[in-house]
């Protein structure tokens, strides 16, 4: 039991741990700094942690920032205000990822014109179905191996959609669930507990006040791990954390119209 246990979060908080550090504070929002060897070091980490569920860097990092231009409009590309459900989001998302990713749908140039981390080899190996099979696989033969019951084995839809569902969690909570500490004109939220089992990531209301900061934590009672690490890669010169000096935002003049035209309720 324990070694299934063990596994299952070790799989989650690296695979979250990249997730946020790597494509969300990095790809998408260039927090910090590193050197090309770091890039394709944490790129490589990144492939291994997600494994199966792994997303691609520029497709991710292309969408997140259309999520903070157009957040909680009809123009977000995973506002929970405009689903019934967590899934009718998940697949609403995974469709605008998937255009990205092959190409088939152009993003503005105002979301691809500052830095896109690409490795082309390792996004094709990544995104290719037999290296996703072969992931899952290898979670399944672990446990055979190691599983107790066959109870155990449900944990393996997780494993297989590590990636997504981290994601869903927090942009179907962080937009919904919490309390603010800013008023951003848009409805994110800060989700204390799960702020912190999420490594920071919950809480969304601070992170779209000032998006760029690496810190998400605000208040005394606010704990965000992945900035704890962040400081502890930049104290050993791995990554150089951005300092920031103002407040900013991805706020496009098309946003505030498109908020005016979407019907939703808080």
């Amino acid at each position: 039991m324990w070694l299934i246990l063990s596994f299952f979060l070790v799989h989650w908080f690296l695979s979250l741990f990249f997730h946020s550090f790597f494509l969300h504070r990095y790809a998408s929002h260039q927090m910090y700094t590193t050197s090309k060897g770091w890039e394709k070091t944490i790129y490589f980490m990144t492939w291994f942690a997600q494994g199966s569920s792994y997303l691609i860097p520029r497709a991710y990092g292309v969408m997140h920032r259309m999520h903070h231009t157009y957040s909680d409009t009809d123009k977000d590309p995973h506002s929970p205000h405009f689903f019934k459900d967590v899934f009718q989001m998940m697949l609403h998302t995974a469709n605008i990822y998937s255009g990205f990713e092959k190409g088939t749908h152009l993003p503005e140039e105002q979301f691809t014109r500052d830095y896109l981390p690409v490795w082309e080899k390792l996004d094709r190996i990544g995104h290719s179905m037999i290296t996703r099979v072969i992931f899952g696989l290898s979670y399944v033969a672990f446990y055979i191996c190691f599983a107790p019951s066959l109870w155990w084995f449900l944990l393996l839809p997780i494993h297989f959609l590590m990636g997504p569902i981290q994601g869903a969690v927090v942009n179907w909570c962080g937009h919904k669930y919490g309390y603010r500490n800013y008023k951003n004109g848009d409805h994110s939220k800060n989700s204390t507990p799960f702020g912190i089992i999420l490594m920071g990531e919950l809480f969304q209301n601070n992170h779209h006040y000032q998006k760029d900061n690496a810190n998400f934590a605000r208040r005394w009672f606010e704990f965000d791990m992945t900035y704890l690490i962040m400081r502890v890669l930049n104290k050993v010169r791995i990554i150089r954390l951005i300092p920031v000096t103002a407040q900013s935002t991805h706020q496009h003049p098309e946003a505030v119209e498109s908020k005016k035209r979407a019907a939703f309720v808080q």
